[in-house]
């Protein structure tokens, strides 16, 4: 199968430049429901543009519908998704399972592409989706590509190999969402992860050689592509709908000449201009990323969260007025350069050379002045971050090219007969505009070179074949009409093209409300026997554990639930024990021989996704803690044969779950080589406020906490439908268990 370049894009100037540059296909939003909130995205006329743009450039287009859907979204999100399939869109990308189940029933053809944002990880996960009808799933990119090799599914792969990384599982971020109310799930990512942090090991600052713990490199695949390409991955994805549209452009251009050249087995290589153009576009140093096993050092940057671009120099002197560099590289005015060590950037407006003389650019090896505007000090490494230069290359670049074939027909007295064909599709046209010539007759030479003006058409005529009389006339204001005609219908036909007629069913789900009982149920999840004892005397009736020894020694005397990993590779064989499960691998193959209940870790916000747990045999599902109490009470009006419904009434929450161990990298050790977590020290973060977040190491992964717990007022749920609270401890002792149980039950 042909592998497919994907390009991310934000803006319709964007999109061109995804188009022209080699893209296969793009992937961009409306405004609503998608996963870049703060990109420009396309309204309603845009996205119809959009669409028939790429369609006339024989590019696919995908909409991002990736964001959790609450209840009363759901009626505007299925009248958005049939505006797109009714415009012909070649698949949505979707997160909300709900929403899926909807769509599938509603537009049985319609292609849907399952978001990274839903934590595709294992092979049962993608067995769930195939059951859904998904055509193409979008790997996590926490997977390696030999992980992916080993996924067993028809569903088509598509992957990221190229752009900024979430250092959290997508999909199962809450730190935005907890700390400022911007839910990542929403499309409103404030990136905390880029924010810079203290470790803490037992309460005290470890010294480390940078703050930003949480931010990784970006992903960079171009010395990979053999790799890729001999890959089952179908689609290379490229990360970017907030980047710069001339960024999106050449590197979906340098990817296209790396692809094209395996194709041809001419492999491209990268040029020093390349290297230093990606560099000074957007850089916060590269890595290969899990999909290529990078160690925890190479895959992230601690030392900086911004684009640094490459180096150009030294700060040699410092004055109050001016700042001394001397080049290696050279520097434009109205260039943009940043002083690492110092952390400071600032434009280049006025550039001096070493007599102080104003001049428009500068060459390696000169010394040179700009004022000084920001900090700078002597030894610093001076960066170019931004290149005039290269970004007025950029805005300039040739349109892609559409190759047909014409054939002419051309007998006296029949019709003039045009037939043009992009291989795909073919337009006929017929002319009476034939004449024997008296003098001069139209050679088929000029016929041709008549015919291959196709302007500012997208087309370009790779051959014309001519079958025509001798001594004929052919008005060249006809043949140019002719012309003009057959490409008009091409392009129209090519702009509204349309894969499969668009079925859309009637389908209406009964609502049978539910009665509201006066029987509520408390529940804990607890870490230790200490915790459950004082649970247990507080009143507490049901359990939830990590410890699998307390599960097990438990289980035939309490109701007690086993919580699974929500990170799960292998699904070991499990029948008739309680499971509290929070990923969709889980769901496949544990729901229906086991009494389950969800986690909230599966975004739980529409009665749609709750029927959907219900239909795979969970017993109870839990909200997700993103809900507010006038979403919830929405969401429980609408009730279609419920399960048990649960909300977490107080509870340390778990802000973030990543393949990156902080402790690995700040002690200098190697993935896999440490072994610092199990030494009893308690590890947590500390933000720029001083709010401080718990960490658990357990099982190669990293649980970050938020920094309080939450608390909700019982008597707000209780009247709306609610029967089951949850308490979820982390590690308070006996005492202030009971103390908080008493305060929040009454």
């Amino acid at each position: 199968m042909k592998k497919e370049l994907l390009a991310p894009v934000g803006d319709f100037e964007t999109l061109k430049q995804a188009v022209h540059h080699g893209a296969d296909a793009v992937y961009l939003g409306g405004k609503k429901f998608g996963a870049r909130k703060f990109a420009s995205n396309f309204n309603e006329e845009e996205m119809i543009q959009a669409i028939s743009y790429c369609h006339l450039y024989g590019v696919k287009i995908y909409v991002t519908v990736n964001t959790m859907i609450y209840e009363d979204e759901l009626e505007e999100v299925m009248e958005f998704v049939s505006f797109l399939h009714h415009h012909f869109v070649d698949a949505v990308i979707v997160q909300d399972l709900g929403l899926i189940r909807l769509l599938r029933k509603k537009f049985p053809n319609l292609e849907i592409h399952a978001s990274t944002q839903l934590h595709n990880h294992n092979g049962e996960g993608l067995r769930l989706l195939e059951e859904l009808g998904v055509k193409r799933v979008v790997v996590a990119r926490e997977l390696s590509l030999k992980e992916i090799e080993s996924l067993d599914t028809t569903m088509e792969i598509e992957c990221f190999i190229h752009g900024a990384l979430c250092v959290c599982y997508s999909g199962q971020c809450l730190f935005s969402s907890l700390l400022l109310s911007r839910s990542g799930n929403r499309g409103a990512c404030a990136g905390i992860c880029r924010l810079p942090f203290q470790l803490l090991e037992d309460g005290k600052e470890v010294l480390t050689e940078g703050n930003y713990l949480l931010s990784p490199r970006e992903l960079n695949s171009m010395n990979h592509i053999s790799e890729l390409m001999e890959s089952k991955v179908t689609s290379f994805k490229i990360e970017g709908r907030m980047k710069a549209p001339s960024t999106i452009g050449f590197i979906v251009a340098l990817y296209r000449k790396l692809m094209d050249g395996y194709e041809k087995n001419q492999p491209y290589l990268l040029t020093e201009e390349d290297q230093k153009s990606l560099l000074s576009l957007f850089n916060r140093e590269f890595t290969d990323g899990f999909l290529f096993s990078s160690s925890f050092n190479n895959l992230m940057n601690i030392k900086s969260p911004n684009h640094i671009g490459y180096e150009i120099g030294k700060v040699v002197s410092v004055s109050n007025s001016k700042i001394e560099i001397a080049l290696k590289d050279e520097l434009t005015q109205e260039d943009g350069i940043r002083f690492l060590e110092s952390s400071s950037g600032m434009i280049v407006n006025y550039l001096y050379n070493s007599s102080l003389k104003f001049i428009h650019s500068a060459s390696r090896g000169e010394r040179i002045f700009v004022d000084s505007k920001v900090s700078a000090k002597v030894g610093d490494t001076v960066m170019k971050t931004l290149d005039t230069k290269l970004l007025e290359k950029l805005e300039q670049y040739p349109e892609k090219k559409v190759p047909i074939e014409m054939k002419v027909i051309a007998h006296y007295p029949n019709a003039f007969v045009l037939t043009v064909t992009d291989f795909d599709h073919q337009v006929r046209k017929e002319g009476n505009f034939l004449s024997l010539a008296t003098n001069n007759p139209t050679t088929k030479e000029r016929v041709i070179s008549q015919l291959q003006k196709t302007g500012n058409t997208p087309f370009i005529v790779s051959k014309i074949t001519v079958e025509m009389d001798d001594h004929l006339f052919l008005p060249i204001s006809s043949l140019n009409e002719i012309r003009r005609d057959a490409l008009e219908e091409l392009s129209l036909i090519r702009r509204m093209e349309s894969k499969k007629e668009v079925i859309e069913t009637h389908y209406e789900e009964k609502i049978v409300p539910k009665k509201i009982t006066s029987k509520i149920t408390y529940t804990a999840l607890v870490r230790n026997r200490e915790q459950l004892d004082a649970c247990r005397k507080a009143g507490i009736e049901e359990f939830y554990t990590p410890d699998f020894s307390l599960y097990q020694e438990f289980k035939n005397l309490i109701p007690i639930y086993y919580r699974l990993d929500r990170v799960m590779m292998n699904h070991p064989s499990l029948s008739k024990e309680r499971l509290l499960i929070g990923e969709l691998g889980s769901v496949y193959s544990y729901a229906t021989e086991n009494e389950v209940v969800s986690d909230y870790y599966l975004n739980v916000g529409n009665h749609s996704m709750i029927q959907f747990l219900l239909e795979h045999g969970v017993k109870r599902v839990t909200l997700s803690v993103e809900c507010s109490k006038e979403q919830i009470e929405t969401l429980l009006k609408k009730q279609i044969s419920f399960p048990e419904i649960e909300m977490i009434l107080y509870g340390h929450i778990e802000a973030m779950i990543t393949k990156y161990c902080p402790l690995s990298l700040v002690f200098k050790k190697e993935q896999g080589a440490c072994n610092i977590c199990r030494s009893g020290k308690t590890y947590a973060f500390k933000d720029r406020n001083g709010a401080i977040y718990p960490m658990i190491q357990s099982k190669e992964l990293t649980h970050i906490f938020y920094h309080t717990p939450i608390k909700h007022d019982l008597d707000n749920y209780t009247s709306i439908g609610i029967t089951h609270f949850r308490f979820e401890f982390l590690n308070e002792t006996k005492d202030e268990i009971l103390s908080i149980v008493k305060k929040l039950i009454k």
